[in-house]
């Protein structure tokens, strides 16, 4: 095990899992429609979101890739880490809020206190439907310091131990397996903190094999493809979407994530100085588009901006790459002035 790795590769990762986040979010609409809809522009859809669901995955392998390594005092730490993010957290919440009033979703009435106790009720369970990976982060960061020191004194043969447990209580945890759940006490290796361990250990685990890239990009293919076939085959059974396929916390993905951190961390890409700075810069905002990019598309989708433009195939890529570059450019602007450089994320 290498445990202090050269990760100049996470940055080009990070940037793509953005993409891709803002990819699946695009296209889950139509995905939502299946009853309405064709199956051509439902399966286009199906895929993108098949090809897309390593992203979160892959946002918490980089964060165990990045931080359990480093030796941290505790307190330092959580001001370092948490400190950053309750901020924009807290900003951006409250912009999604006043942006549920002002589409009349949610209505200010009664008393102060009342109004008060409704944006803390939307703060407490979420004001947007992505702003879940941020809770789920503000809860990996409390656990990094107890399960990154075991990470730095655990041997491979015990990080290997602990994944192999963590993927097991995945495969039982699931509706087909559960037959051979048993009475044993496994939520101890659940969760996503499988995933923090899981980008540490691919992160420092020198895999000297001929043509692990190549391997890695066709698991990711073939995971893909059973993921989107899967999900069809269960819709056309049901008459119903289901998620079993998509799942994060499910043993698909999981191969799936592992593969595109593989692929990254084994693909050897060149690329100019300037479109690095370029791509560096961009990376180093992907909170602030991850936080913004929900009402980008929204306000897209108001505009008739949507998949529909043309078709799904074509136009599912399309306005996941306007929101994108819309969102970064509203970070990067918001980035320039003081007041704001600080809630950006």
């Amino acid at each position: 095990m290498n445990r202090q790795p050269k990760l100049n590769w996470v940055n080009n990762l990070r940037l793509l899992a953005m993409f891709a986040v803002v990819v699946l979010h695009t296209a889950s609409p139509l995905l939502f429609a299946y009853k309405t809809t064709t199956v051509g522009n439902w399966m286009a859809s199906d895929v993108y979101n098949a090809v897309t669901r390593f992203a979160v995955p892959v946002f918490v392998m980089i964060t165990g890739a990045l931080s359990l390594g480093r030796e941290y005092e505790l307190s330092s730490f959580l001001k370092k880490r948490i400190g950053r993010l309750i901020l924009p957290f807290l900003f951006w919440s409250l912009v999604y809020v006043f942006y549920q009033w002002y589409e009349e979703i949610i209505y200010f009435k009664g008393t102060v206190w009342e109004n008060i106790c409704l944006v803390l009720h939307q703060l407490k369970t979420g004001t947007s439907y992505h702003l879940w990976y941020v809770y789920l982060l503000i809860g990996l960061y409390l656990i990094i310091p107890i399960i990154g020191r075991f990470a730095r004194q655990a041997t491979e043969k015990e990080l290997r131990y602990f994944l192999a447990l963590w993927f097991i209580t995945i495969l039982i945890s699931g509706p087909y397996l559960s037959r051979y759940s048993t009475a044993i006490e496994l939520r101890y290796f659940s969760g996503y903190i499988g995933y923090l361990v899981l980008g540490y250990y691919l992160a420092n685990k020198q895999i000297n094999f001929p043509g692990l890239a190549l391997i890695a990009t066709l698991l990711f293919v073939c995971f893909a493809i059973v993921i989107a076939i899967g999900t069809y085959y269960l819709e056309v059974k049901t008459h119903e979407l289901s998620t079993f396929f998509y799942e994060p916390l499910g043993p698909f993905v999981v191969v799936l994530a592992a593969s595109a951190f593989l692929i990254a961390k084994n693909t050897l890409i060149t690329i100019g100085p300037r479109l690095t700075k370029v791509f560096d810069k961009a990376s180093a905002n992907t909170l602030g588009i991850y936080f913004v990019h929900a009402l980008i598309l929204n306000i897209l989708e108001i505009n008739d901006i949507n998949y529909l433009i043309f078709s799904p195939w074509i136009g599912i890529p399309v306005v996941a790459l306007i929101c994108f570059l819309i969102s970064w450019l509203v970070i990067w602007v918001m980035g320039k002035v003081p007041v704001l450089k600080h809630i950006t994320g």
